[in-house]
């Protein structure tokens, strides 16, 4: 799912990794800090695979639920790469989109989960309503 992703200017002050939860905790120096689950990072991720190269190429993301982060990678200054269990390893988390993950959480799961409904579909891997 294609994201439009406005400047925040807000650059996060401490990454954390919670392996046993799947929890990426982010703390921005505005203050704010956004738990993301590996889950959610991993069906948001903006890369060809899921967003296709131009609109109406968005590939829904399924079977996820169990996917834990392997490794996090800087991106220059601007941003991270994460590394995740099912292989996947070519989205790039810019600042912004984290705060916009972070932000918008409640709002973008729940579209998510209607978006797997509407189709019939588990998040657990292999299985179908």
């Amino acid at each position: 799912m294609r994201l439009k992703i406005t400047p925040c200017h807000s650059i996060p002050t401490e990454i954390k990794l919670h392996k046993l939860s799947a929890v990426l905790e982010v703390h921005f120096d505005d203050g704010s800090i956004f738990e993301l689950p590996s889950e959610y990072l991993r069906v948001y991720t903006q890369s060809a695979e899921a967003v296709g190269h131009g609109p109406g190429q968005e590939t829904l993301q399924i079977g996820k639920e169990d996917v834990a982060i392997n490794n996090i990678r800087p991106v220059g200054n601007y941003g991270i790469a994460i590394d995740f269990s099912d292989g996947h390893d070519s989205g790039i988390y810019s600042w912004d989109l984290l705060y916009k993950l972070g932000l918008e959480f409640p709002w973008l799961w729940a579209t998510y989960l209607d978006h797997l409904k509407a189709a019939g579909i588990s998040r657990k891997p292999n299985i179908n309503h």
